[in-house]
């Protein structure tokens, strides 16, 4: 009985946190054939303080938080460990140079698609939580946001084999 009221309270308390997190305006470009990797955009908020330290994706063997820079002339783009949630402010990963980098894709995702992904996040408790989210795919034409816009490439990053040819 005691395991099946931890199992409850835990599960509320994971509820709440998550629920204490939002993801909007997710979105994905739809992928060309062959390619294998991509890359998604959202806006996080979160109402308490929180890192994210995570990111899974139904249709990708590994998902990666990566930072874009500009350094000598030349976009570069990193992984990285953690990105900060200060608490109550959206923090939009590609105006804060961000994003989340699909790697291994098992399918071409096409235009209109969403596709799945779940957030793990860090409070400032040291708990973890999830957050599950869906981002639209947009056509392959689509422009990405701001601090990207002019990488090469069909209006945006070039994401065919590009994490073969990352500088990290």
């Amino acid at each position: 009985m005691r395991k099946v009221i931890f199992a409850v309270l835990f599960g509320l308390s994971f509820a709440a946190q998550a629920a204490d997190v939002q993801v909007a305006h997710a979105w994905t470009r739809a992928t060309a054939p062959g390619q294998d990797s991509a890359m998604v955009q959202a806006v996080i908020t979160s109402k308490q303080a929180a890192e994210l330290v995570g990111a899974s994706c139904t249709c990708a063997e590994t998902t990666e938080l990566h930072s874009m820079v500009h350094e000598g002339g030349m976009m570069k783009m990193r992984q990285v460990e953690v990105i900060d949630l200060p608490a109550g402010e959206a923090v939009d990963l590609g105006a804060a140079g961000y994003h989340l980098m699909l790697m291994g894709l098992k399918k071409q995702i096409k235009e209109g698609e969403k596709i799945q992904l779940t957030l793990t996040l860090r409070h400032k408790d040291g708990k973890t939580s999830m957050v599950k989210f869906k981002a639209p795919a947009k056509a392959l034409s689509a422009s990405v946001s701001k601090p990207m816009h002019d990488m090469p490439a069909a209006g945006g990053h070039d994401m065919g084999n590009m994490h073969k040819h990352m500088q990290h």
